[in-house]
């Protein structure tokens, strides 16, 4: 494609953007407003239109997957290959530079990345041998707060802890975490940006010659980037890069992990001189959806201004499901994919977006008694399975014996035993000596410290381990991986459990074994080692959440996790006050802007059909709550509207049972003789609330809520249930 033919097909404002003159630049891209098709012709503007070098351009994505189809979508502009160009997210880009600078960093060259999930058991780990209580300090919480601090450029030195216990206590675990990380020779996520940003500082030369290279920096989803992230991205423009931010405030929702929203709304501040352009225009969504869109995160104040409109029709009124309780919600869902599959559309086109995973249990069962398939989105990906993270660790203590997270968690697994006593000898040896854990194994061995059953476990071990290790870089990373399965005992260990489930975990270990056969090393590994390049590519992909190819099937995810994602049909499910937004959003401006903010998302997910759900009654975190409808749909304006209520007579039976139409004359028979609401009293149990009712008969079962005794299904027949 030549110049000329880069801003076919743009609109103006894209046009705008895609040529705009060199120089820094905010572009507000509206939801559906063509934000990558922006991103991929600037980009190949600046290698046709400015006679740029690939190698002079750095893009910031937020996935991987991103990251891969924007190169993709580039070379395919372009008509050739980028080699040179930096494309990826800031983990990965700030990662590549750690490898290259590994000495300058003070890391060992064979650093390993530590997942959120080793993170949490080194921490377990330190907690236990500083004789803490875990019950008042648990791992997960000193994780958070070590994030935190990492995610906002603070080391535990920088950190005034003063006379609060609270903070004290956090800033010593935060201490002993840093010394374990840097003796162990391995970094976690956070100190992956936070290290490159402290490489730069104290080595101006090596962040002068990257500032020389990078030329043109552009960053997408700029709403999402917390405090060192941009730190980053400043001190690598430095006086002579050009940022071109790519972003949408009403879009940030990510604020609870760290994501500034300030960050975008004063990027003029610190770029007196950016320009900035708005793309407004949505090529996804009818003019009912988006109107309904604008009126909701119109009532956030403090935004940058944006109101999405579209050439296309209204289309259809946003359907508004006054359900009974959350079965018939579920039950007037299902109805709807059904109508949608029996006009010709696919179940895939429908995605069920809730904002608590508690609200899925529901709506779950009433698609298996549908027979409807379906898959809950951002569940446990390929390399975050529990078989497929003990093969991982154990090829990332064969490329690096000083790593305790992966020492701990494959030493006795499968069991091999070496019991918990010999594991606390071990980590206490190692604290006092300052060793790593390998290290304090080899030296209590030496010192025949153990008894004779352990310490054969453990020079079993640690031979194994040797064994494992190739001399050089030239075996097939496949040929490793199975020799890893076999001779580790975890293929043998799994094929004990002849279930579907332990068949399954089998079929991962081969698909691992396919996966290593099939790894290509990527530009940026081309200097490291085989099982490096391919142990860093499998800490990078964890946790990413992308979605893999299903049949169809309808979608069940979190309002964040549709973020990016579109679909012909969306549900929102559970809009009511407490639910969405939360109970402790109301009363924090701040927060409650950001729920907004999500439902804002949420709603310019869909294409051509909205539905938003809202109970009067719903049973919730263990107790049955009558809440009001969520502030978000009195904000909507009610042309944009069309209100279905539930008939209020209708029996409310099992998972997915209840129907949301009265039956054929006209009025449900509830046989039971009980209806939800109705106060009763049982001989044991006492007082209570009739909740659901199922069945009729003999096999007639009711579910109450009682108040001291708790809520319990009972069997009308012998319950012997007396109204109140």
């Amino acid at each position: 494609m030549d110049v000329s033919e880069l801003l076919d097909g743009l609109n103006k404002p894209q046009r705008e953007a895609v040529a705009a003159p060199l120089g820094h630049a905010r572009i507000l891209a509206g939801a559906g407003s063509g934000k990558t098709r922006v991103l991929v012709h600037r980009i190949s503007w600046l290698i046709q239109a400015e006679a740029l070098s690939p190698a002079n351009i750095l893009a910031v994505t937020f996935t991987n997957k991103a990251a891969k189809e924007m190169r993709g979508k580039i070379e395919e502009t372009l008509g050739y290959p980028i080699g040179g160009m930096w494309v990826g997210t800031f983990h990965g880009l700030a990662h590549r530079l750690l490898r290259s600078h590994w000495k300058e960093a003070e890391l060992p060259q064979s650093f390993q990345i530590l997942d959120s999930d080793d993170q949490l058991r080194m921490l377990k780990r330190i907690i236990r041998g500083m004789e803490l209580d875990e019950a008042q300090w648990p791992a997960k919480q000193a994780q958070w707060y070590i994030n935190a601090q990492k995610d906002e450029g603070l080391r535990s030195k920088h950190i005034q802890a003063g006379n609060d216990p609270y903070s004290q206590k956090m800033l010593a675990i935060y201490l002993a975490y840093e010394n374990t990380c840097q003796r162990a020779g391995v970094i976690d996520f956070g100190e992956i940006l936070l290290r490159s940003h402290e490489l730069w500082l104290k080595r101006p030369d090596i962040l002068a010659s990257y500032q020389q290279r990078f030329q043109q920096i552009l960053v997408d989803e700029f709403q999402d980037t917390n405090a060192i992230q941009y730190a980053w991205l400043r001190l690598l423009a430095g006086d002579t890069g050009n940022l071109f931010i790519v972003g949408d405030d009403d879009q940030s929702i990510y604020g609870w992990r760290g994501a500034k929203i300030e960050n975008i709304q004063k990027f003029h501040n610190d770029y007196e001189d950016a320009s900035s352009i708005r793309l407004e225009q949505n090529y996804r969504s009818t003019g009912h959806i988006l109107a309904a869109a604008n009126a909701v995160i119109a009532n956030n104040s403090d935004r940058l201004g944006k109101e999405l409109w579209t050439e296309d029709d209204d289309g259809e009124l946003i359907q508004l499901y006054n359900a009974y309780n959350e079965r018939d919600e579920a039950a007037y869902l299902v109805q709807q994919v059904k109508s949608w599959v029996e006009n010709g559309g696919k179940r895939a086109d429908n995605a069920v977006l809730y904002r608590s995973n508690a609200q899925s249990r529901i709506i779950e069962e009433a698609l298996m008694q549908a027979n409807m398939p379906y898959r809950v989105y951002g569940g446990l990906r390929f390399f975050d399975r529990a078989e497929i993270k003990d093969v991982l660790s154990y090829m990332r203590l064969v490329a690096n014996r000083n790593d305790d997270a992966a020492f701990e968690r494959i030493v006795n697994t499968p069991t091999r035993g070496i019991g918990a006593a010999t594991l606390t000898q071990l980590r206490q040896y190692a604290r006092e000596q300052n060793q790593t854990m390998w290290q304090a194994c080899v030296a209590l061995l030496a010192a025949k410290f153990f008894t004779a059953r352990a310490g054969n476990a453990l020079t079993n071990f640690l031979t194994l381990i040797d064994s494992l290790t190739p001399e050089d870089d030239s075996i097939p990373l496949n040929e490793l991986t199975t020799l890893v399965i076999d001779e580790s005992g975890l293929r043998a260990h799994h094929a004990k459990d002849t279930s579907e489930k332990g068949q399954g975990r089998i079929e991962n270990l081969d698909e691992l074994i396919n996966a290593t056969r099939m790894f290509e090393r990527p530009e940026e590994a081309e200097d490291m080692p085989l099982l490096d390049a391919f142990l860093s590519h499998a800490a990078l992909e964890s946790g990413e959440n992308q979605a893999d190819q299903w049949e169809d099937c309808v979608q069940l995810m979190t309002l964040h996790s549709a973020k990016g994602l579109e679909f012909p049909v969306v549900f929102m499910v559970g809009m009511e006050e407490g639910l969405f937004p939360g109970q402790k959003s109301s009363d924090d401006p701040s927060r409650l802007a950001e729920e907004r903010r999500l439902c804002y998302v949420g709603m310019t997910r869909a294409r051509k059909k909205l539905y938003l759900l809202n109970t009067e009654s719903r049973y919730l975190y263990g107790q049955e709550m009558s809440p009001t409808p969520s502030r978000f749909l009195r904000e909507i304006p009610s042309e944009r509207l069309e209100e279905i209520r539930s008939r209020k007579n209708v029996v409310l039976s099992g998972a997915g049972q209840s129907s949301f139409t009265a039956p054929k004359h006209g009025k449900a028979i509830n046989e039971t003789g009980f209806n939800p609401g109705q106060q009763v009293h049982h001989q044991k149990f006492g007082q209570g609330t009739v909740i659901d009712t199922e069945g009729a008969g003999k096999s007639a079962r009711i579910q109450v809520n009682f108040k001291h005794a708790g809520t319990k299904w009972l069997v009308l027949a012998y319950a012997k249930l007396e109204a109140v």
